[in-house]
């Protein structure tokens, strides 16, 4: 178990770096984030949310599709690849986000109602997640981290600096 990084921890607004080594360092590491993620009770946690520069999340989280079953969604993805729907397809869904490295405050954010996202496994077998309710937010959402962009970087300026005030986040001097 790591501790979660914060907002304003430089490896949170960069892009991290596609892995290119499939080894027991990664298998470690993805054992590493579930654990992480389970301690911090959260639905999803990307590699940098705990120090590590790398292309890798884990999601444990229910799809619109079976959320009356109980059943999560259960899975890491390496690499991955977003794909959201376009045109008449797109629907936006208005919802409260949260997240790990911006304890205990939430924002109402627009985001596609349906994502998809390709990439591998912890061994580079093919890997293909498609998420609709909680679950497609939550795939944007690391994808997003991967890509060095926090939830709250997403909305207005002030609304931001209000949330990250509430959180008791202040950039270092």
């Amino acid at each position: 178990m790591h501790p979660i990084t914060r907002y304003f921890t430089p490896v949170l607004h960069r892009p991290c770096t596609p892995v290119t080594t499939f080894d027991d360092d990664l298998v470690q590491l993805v054992a590493d984030m579930f654990a992480s993620m389970d301690a911090a009770d959260g639905v999803g946690l990307a590699a940098n949310q705990i120090g590590v520069d790398a292309r890798v999340f884990v999601v444990d989280c229910p799809d619109a599709e079976t959320e009356s079953t109980g059943e999560n969604v259960v899975a890491h993805v390496v690499n991955p690849v977003l794909h959201l729907p376009t045109g008449r397809k797109r629907r936006l869904d208005l919802d409260g986000e949260g997240c790990l490295s911006v304890p205990g405050e939430y924002a109402d954010l627009a985001r596609p109602d349906t994502a998809e996202v390709r990439g591998v496994d912890v061994h580079g077998d093919p890997v293909r997640i498609v998420g609709t309710g909680l679950l497609a937010r939550c795939l944007q959402h690391e994808s997003d981290h991967l890509d060095g962009v926090v939830y709250v970087d997403r909305l207005p300026a002030e609304e931001r600096a209000e949330i990250l005030e509430a959180a008791g986040l202040r950039a270092p001097a």
